[in-house]
C-alpha cells in the first residue's frame, strides 16, 4: 500500500505529466526536496518512470503498476468514503426517529459541513422540519455521528 503523500503525487503526474517537481511541490503545498525524493522512491518501486524532454526538463509517467496501485487506491479511498456515508445515513435516520419519539417537530441542525449536509437530507426525506436559528431542538457533531439536545431540558 503507498501513503497518501505518494499517492497525491500519483494522482498530480497522472493529470499532467509535464508537471514540474516545483508545481508538484506547489500543488502538494510540500518541498522540492520532498517531492524529489517521493519521485525517486516512487520510480524505485516501479510505479513511475522519467524521460529527459531536454537538457533541464523530465517527463514522469505512471507505469502500468503505478497506474494499477492509483486506480486501488482510490478505489479504496470511494469504498470508504461510501461506508463513513452509509453509516452516518444510518445515524440521522435513528436520530430523526428518536427526536420524533422525544416530541419534535423541527430540528437545528448545527454546523456546515457534509456530515451535517447528510442530517440535512435525511430530515428533509422524513419529514421533519429544519429550523434556521437554534430552537428547542439542537443536533450537534459528536465524534463520527451526531447528539440531539433538547434544549428547554438545560433551562
Amino acid at each position: 500500500m503507498i501513503k497518501e503523500r505518494e499517492f497525491l503525487l500519483l494522482n498530480e503526474i497522472a493529470k499532467d505529466d509535464q508537471v514540474t517537481q516545483a508545481n508538484l511541490a506547489d500543488r502538494l503545498d510540500i518541498a522540492v526536496g520532498s517531492v524529489n525524493w517521493y519521485i525517486k522512491r516512487l520510480i524505485g518501486r516501479g510505479y513511475l518512470k522519467a524521460t529527459r524532454m531536454d537538457r533541464t526538463r523530465l517527463q514522469y509517467n505512471l507505469t502500468a503498476e503505478g497506474m494499477s496501485v492509483l486506480t486501488r487506491r482510490a478505489t479504496q479511498y470511494m469504498k470508504d468514503s461510501l461506508t463513513v456515508y452509509r453509516d452516518l445515513r444510518e445515524q440521522a435516520r435513528q436520530l430523526v426517529s428518536e427526536a420524533r419519539t422525544a416530541g419534535a417537530a423541527s430540528l437545528y441542525a448545527q454546523g456546515d459541513d457534509e456530515a451535517m449536509d447528510i442530517l440535512r437530507l435525511t430530515c428533509l426525506e422524513q419529514g421533519l422540519s429544519l429550523d434556521e436559528t437554534p430552537a428547542r431542538w439542537v443536533v450537534k457533531r459528536n465524534g463520527r455521528g451526531y447528539r440531539l439536545t433538547d434544549r428547554q431540558e438545560h433551562n
